[in-house]
């Protein structure tokens, strides 16, 4: 992973597990995503139970403050950037989904680039745990998360992700 992340990095993967390749092709479609591309989210990075993402939002998302975007802009990048963890630890035949996601904001969120780091700590039959950190400029921390994820049949498909003839 490259200068992104911020947390240690230390986690053991669950035995017999098969981790898709995150290819460019499936990062650009990810990044294409309407939800991320209005609030400035970009996935940076995701494989072997960790990624990473950069939110540069729009002046229209700080609000009721100039330049400091709403708590609920910086809990969707870090739960997005969770999921992509999760997600890169699973082969195609898995997706899944937040079960819980409790964020703790450490500083106002002021500046027009922040970086979340997350990584998968533990994994137990169908459930993923995982903790993240959103940090501003100066490496400032500003949010702390940690969230349970379900692992669940991919037959519930994300609308324009298909990884066949990736």
């Amino acid at each position: 992973m490259g200068n992104y992340m911020a947390l240690a990095l230390s986690f053991s993967l669950p035995h017999g597990s098969i981790r898709m390749e995150i290819t460019q092709k499936i990062m650009d479609m990810l990044n294409d995503n309407p939800l991320y591309k209005t609030l400035g989210i970009k996935i940076m990075e995701a494989g072997q139970g960790k990624a990473c993402s950069r939110l540069k939002p729009d002046e229209k998302l700080c609000w009721p403050f100039p330049g400091q975007p709403h708590g609920g802009v910086l809990f969707t990048q870090m739960d997005a950037t969770m999921a992509w963890a999760v997600f890169s630890e699973l082969d195609e035949k898995y997706n899944c989904a937040t079960i819980h996601l409790g964020i703790d904001y450490t500083a106002p969120a002021k500046g027009n680039s922040f970086t979340c780091s997350a990584r998968v700590t533990h994994r137990t039959g169908r459930l993923s745990f995982v903790r993240a950190e959103i940090h501003g400029m100066n490496r400032q921390l500003l949010a702390m998360g940690q969230a349970t994820f379900r692992v669940i049949s991919a037959d519930l498909k994300m609308t324009g992700m298909s990884m066949k003839g990736r």
